[in-house]
């Protein structure tokens, strides 16, 4: 048989051409913003100029600037992806798509975590594949990360990060039929930073319309920097850089400086007389909002959105598991970091150790650096979309423990991952620093998982019953 002609969609911005896969089409480093650069990394996105003739989509794009990311014993390299590739054009989405036939078929848009300042859709961990064989478009978005996308400056629009994935929601409202989509059934999925920024966008008014419905992974609704905190990290950044705190001052400032500075802001002091750090100092940057999105919803299109959302049970060991920590973590280990995390230490301490009467120190740091983090955050923007939604919320509780690590990576953070996008089985993995260890995926529990998410894309139904702030329950999957 001939050879089949690589695909060509035309969008509002110009023609692409794609490659054909296993699955359905791919259209790679489709931008939906131009390149932000020199000054302009510090303003809002702006549109596209398009372009004349044919762009070749069969090649992945730059990367947002970005610091390398490691996890002793863990490979890591599935979630992050290659780091930064430079490049001034990374503004872009990938797409999947069953097929660009005039279709109407729901639409997934995943926004990737990685702490605020890493991450890109290259990580292996994203591919759409099975979205696509399930008969559903993948759109996975890059935004700005680190300083560009996230610090607070005067004369600077803050959480631009977040407006470039506004502007990725528009270009799917308008583009997004061309590839087989249907623009009136966008789901936005994201996983930590991710999530966190789907928490947002559910409170944010300009997103109105943008989609029908939202998966938030291990996201909070609580994890915003107040704008103080959000001046205790600026003002750290101008001294380490040596410029005043503005954004003309930093947009004179070359990327490779403002990634290598990242380090200096790690370690601040963020708590304050009515906050403490949201992201208990896992970043430096983040969200910068006077209002927590679950205290916010009313405001954006929350109560017209149906929402699933959930945590892994073990979250934080993967911030302990690899150096040790779950083991090394003394008593008064464990209520030094209570202290600085959470604002009733002693409350939140005697439930946790309530509800695990065995749990040694080291798992109880977990349980609240995840509580802090993740849970009750989770909780919040899930009990308080409840009540505005009348009844269109989820809750899921991911607990397969990853064998990795010897076993106790566990029910992890990234963990539920590979079950989503249904790659679980991949050699990439699994082995001796494999995300999920060296024993095998548990049979059907990727089938499940990721067809529940599919589930909800079509119906906003998953496959369970709603969630009821009055009788609070999650769904289990996994453990």
């Amino acid at each position: 048989m001939p050879r089949q002609a690589e695909p060509v969609v035309t969008t509002p911005a110009g023609a692409v051409r794609g490659a054909r896969a296993r699955t359905g089409e791919r259209y790679r480093a489709v931008p939906y913003a131009a390149a932000p650069a020199g000054a302009g990394r510090f303003a809002p996105p702006r549109p596209h100029p398009g372009w004349s003739g044919v762009r070749d989509g069969t090649r992945p794009s730059p990367t947002a600037p970005q610091p390398p990311r490691a996890f002793d014993g863990l490979d890591v390299s599935p979630y992050f992806g290659p780091g930064w590739v430079p490049g001034p054009e990374y503004l872009t989405v990938d797409v999947h798509t069953p097929a660009a036939d005039g279709r109407r078929c729901p639409v997934m848009v995943f926004v990737h975590g990685g702490g605020f300042i890493t991450g890109s859709n290259r990580a292996a961990l994203y591919d759409g594949s099975a979205f696509a064989r399930d008969g559903v478009v993948l759109v996975a978005v890059n935004y700005r990360l680190g300083i560009p996308g996230f610090l607070d400056l005067p004369g600077a629009p803050p959480n631009r990060g977040l407006l470039d994935v506004l502007a990725a929601l528009r270009w799917v409202r308008d583009s997004v039929a061309a590839f087989g989509g249907d623009p009136g059934n966008v789901t936005v999925f994201g996983e930590s930073a991710g999530a966190t920024l789907v928490c947002a966008l559910l409170a944010t008014p300009q997103a109105r319309g943008l989609f029908r419905r939202a998966v938030v992974q291990s996201g909070s609704g609580t994890g915003a920097f107040t704008p103080e905190q959000a001046r205790r990290v600026t003002t750290a950044a101008a001294a380490a850089l040596g410029v005043e705190p503005t954004a003309g001052a930093f947009a004179a400032v070359p990327d490779e400086r403002l990634v290598a500075v990242l380090p200096e802001l790690t370690g601040l002091d963020l708590r304050t007389g009515t906050a403490v750090d949201p992201l208990a100092g896992l970043s430096p940057l983040g969200l910068v909002l006077p209002v927590q999105p679950a205290d916010a919803l009313a405001a954006g299109p929350a109560r017209d959105v149906d929402l699933l959302i959930g945590t892994n049970t073990e979250e934080a060991n993967l911030y302990l598991a690899p150096q040790g920590e779950l083991e090394s973590t003394t008593e008064a280990g464990l209520r030094a970091a209570a202290t600085g995390l959470l604002a009733d230490p002693e409350g939140v301490l005697a439930a946790l150790r309530a509800g695990r009467p065995r749990a040694t120190p080291g798992e109880l740091r977990s349980a609240v650096l995840a509580h802090a983090l993740f849970e009750a955050g989770t909780e919040r923007i899930a009990r308080a979309h409840a009540r505005i939604s009348g009844g269109r919320t989820h809750r899921y509780s991911f607990g397969y423990r990853s064998t990795a690590l010897d076993g106790r990576l566990g029910a992890a953070h990234t963990v539920e991952l590979p079950f989503v996008f249904d790659v679980a089985d991949e050699p990439w993995l699994h082995g001796p620093e494999g995300l999920l260890g060296p024993d095998p995926a548990p049979a059907g529990l990727a089938a499940r998982v990721h067809g529940a998410w599919t589930a909800f894309a079509r119906s906003g139904e998953p496959g369970w019953a709603g969630y009821d702030p009055e009788h609070p329950a999650a769904e289990p999957l996994g453990g």
